[in-house]
């Protein structure tokens, strides 16, 4: 059996390749007067493979939600104004709109189950910061609540606006265009109104039997809401609206 002996002054660092991290003139040995190694096989000595790591993005094949939760396809912002400009992406508005693509069992109220009200294909309207947004498919989607849909909307005009649950839909009242004296308001000293006609309601919270109960407000009462409450939209017939829930309506006018 072969035996090999080693001593320091038969080792030196000249014959070593340099490398990051470990340059010769940095490389010792401790004082060694006579080192022996018996029968130095491959199996003696550890065996070290480095391997470079890829990180892949994860590939889902679906995405199901849960309980009252709706996965909704966002739509894509507007990249040119009405005029026909680009606008760069941090001019773009944030959509508030998308396609249901897929659908939770429902929520539990006491023992019964309420399903969810809308369905697969829908084109719906939704509060602005809500859900959670997803990459999927290479297309943004956003998983939220049902109670964060505000509406069904199938057109472009926002007064075609159908509310859900508690919602509901108004035409503001013009601001007034001068003050007391005359004098013309700037669009930024206007007062927001508060005042507005209701277009349309939806069919009210679920009570704890599982059924609707119907809203004391109807479509054309002139009501009285709270000025900071709901969500504001820019119809294309040059009137602004708001969707809110019925609690925010203060009182209605006549």
């Amino acid at each position: 059996m072969a035996n090999i002996q080693l001593t320091t002054s038969s080792i030196s660092t000249r014959n070593l390749s340099p490398f990051k991290g470990f340059q010769p003139s940095s490389f010792q040995l401790p004082s060694i007067n006579h080192l022996r190694i018996d029968t130095l096989t491959q199996r003696s000595l550890p065996r070290f493979v480095v391997k470079a790591a890829t990180v892949s993005a994860l590939k889902y094949t679906s995405i199901k939600p849960l309980g009252d939760r709706v996965l909704v396809k966002i739509k894509e912002a507007d990249e040119k104004s009405e005029g026909g400009i680009l606008l760069p992406s941090t001019a773009q508005t944030k959509p508030q709109g998308g396609e249901v693509v897929a659908v939770g069992q429902g929520k539990s109220v006491g023992n019964i189950k309420v399903e969810v009200s809308v369905k697969t294909g829908a084109q719906v309207v939704y509060s602005k910061y809500v859900g959670t947004e997803v990459e999927f498919n290479g297309t943004k989607h956003l998983i939220l609540k049902e109670e964060d849909i505000i509406g069904i909307l199938e057109t472009d005009e926002v007064k075609d606006l159908k509310p859900l649950n508690d919602r509901v839909l108004i035409q503001v009242a013009q601001a007034e265009e001068k003050t007391s004296g005359g004098l013309f308001l700037t669009e930024a000293t206007k007062d927001k109104p508060s005042i507005g006609t209701v277009i349309a309601v939806g069919p009210g919270p679920v009570d704890e039997e599982g059924n609707k109960t119907p809203l004391a407000i109807a479509a054309g009462n002139t009501v009285l809401y709270s000025k900071y409450a709901g969500n504001d939209f820019k119809g294309k017939d040059g009137f602004e609206y708001i969707t809110l829930r019925a609690s925010d309506i203060i009182a209605i006018l006549s």
